[in-house]
């Protein structure tokens, strides 16, 4: 068993896209939208911005207030869309309540996109034809690649179907030639499928959901679950303690996924600055 070090893979991607953004003439610019006062969201635009400091890419934040508007934000984000420093354009999720996010969403041209969200780009990710990846399933596929996981006609099974996670994360699975099953609230015989899979990722936010009768042995097991346990310990959707002797490799949480996220919206942005 081998517990896979997140935040060790992403210093190290962090480095090397670092040399690669000092090497450009011009430096790549990302605009982070934030409407309202969640705090949560407010941790993860000032990672964002931190982040952005560290690799030498151009930060613009822009704060609405809570009740900003429809025509506010999308007002605003077209303007970033014609504004040529700006490569990126991330929208912070989620918005305040009274918001459409997939209306607002729609208003981020495809090629400054670096969330991945856009339908454009889940489309071009279906026809394997992908550029911007959904920052968190990119994430994970980078943590296989790093540890060298075959995924070449293994059984991936992806707990979840959510279109920031799961969707993008079953999509990315299969056009790396694995065969993937995707479960959710609704799937029959979960335990029986889970226990089939080579590789198991769980998305679907749920503390310690999956537990050692789950898992095959030597299963490669991702968690991207962050949630609070009975004590109010930060914890994944997987039984870590329980699962990890079981399995080949697996993530913690926290230090597994999540440090790749923030690293793979820097990559992102990178993209989208190179113009290729």
């Amino acid at each position: 068993m081998k517990i896979i070090d997140g935040k060790a893979i992403a210093s190290e991607l962090r480095l090397e896209l670092k040399e690669k953004i000092e090497k450009m003439e011009r430096k790549p610019g990302l605009a982070v939208v934030i409407v309202g006062e969640d705090p949560a969201s407010r941790i993860y635009v000032r990672n964002k911005i931190k982040a952005c400091a560290e690799l030498g890419v151009r930060s613009y934040s822009y704060e609405l207030p809570t009740n900003a508007t429809q025509g506010a934000v999308e007002g605003l984000l077209d303007e970033l869309a014609c504004d040529s420093n700006v490569d990126g354009i991330l929208l912070q999720l989620p918005l305040p309540k009274h918001l459409d996010s997939e209306a607002a969403v729609s208003h981020i041209p495809f090629e400054k996109d670096v969330d991945g969200f856009s339908a454009k780009n889940l489309g071009l990710l279906m026809q394997h034809k992908e550029k911007i990846v959904a920052c968190t399933p990119l994430g994970v596929m980078k943590l296989l690649e790093r540890e060298g996981i075959e995924l070449q006609g293994k059984n991936a099974v992806v707990l979840g179907r959510s279109e920031t996670v799961g969707k993008p994360m079953a999509m990315l699975l299969l056009n790396a030639n694995a065969t993937v099953t995707v479960c959710h609230s609704k799937t029959q015989n979960l335990k029986e499928i889970c226990r089939n899979a080579d590789i198991l990722v769980s998305a679907i936010g749920k503390a310690k959901f999956v537990t050692e009768d789950m898992v095959k042995q030597g299963a490669v097991v991702i968690d991207v679950g962050i949630n609070r346990d009975e004590v109010g310990k930060l914890c994944g959707d997987v039984d870590f303690e329980n699962v990890k002797d079981k399995t080949s490799f697996i993530t913690p949480v926290p230090g597994g996924v999540g440090p790749m996220t923030i690293t793979m919206l820097m990559y992102n942005t990178y993209i989208t600055a190179c113009k290729e």
